[in-house]
């Protein structure tokens, strides 16, 4: 039963990957048009930049004032840390499988 939920858990995960695919392409397109020197702290490859994430799960985005940016970006936000808390919930309930 535990492995059932350890599976429930990555299933979120990749419902997590499949948000955070979709609006954080998004949130940096309109980062490119609207907001440049913010999407220039990031480096050529923003998309996969662990600070770009960091500056995702802190809510950077908020000090912008930007209402359209915090409309992509808080899903993305969200599916982050759905993709983390599911992972990371796997895997502490397949190691609690592999104890008892």
């Amino acid at each position: 039963m535990i492995l059932f939920f350890a599976l429930l858990c990555l299933a979120a995960a990749i419902a997590g990957a499949t948000a955070f695919v979709i609006f954080w392409p998004l949130t940096l397109v309109h980062l490119r048009d609207r907001q440049p020197k913010l999407l220039a702290g990031f480096g050529p490859n923003a998309f996969a930049q662990p600070s770009a994430w960091t500056w995702l799960l802190l809510g950077g985005y908020r000090k912008a004032a930007d209402r359209n940016l915090d409309g992509l970006a808080t899903p993305a936000r969200i599916a982050l840390l759905v993709i983390i808390g599911g992972l990371v919930c796997s895997g502490v309930l397949y190691l609690a499988s592999g104890l008892l």
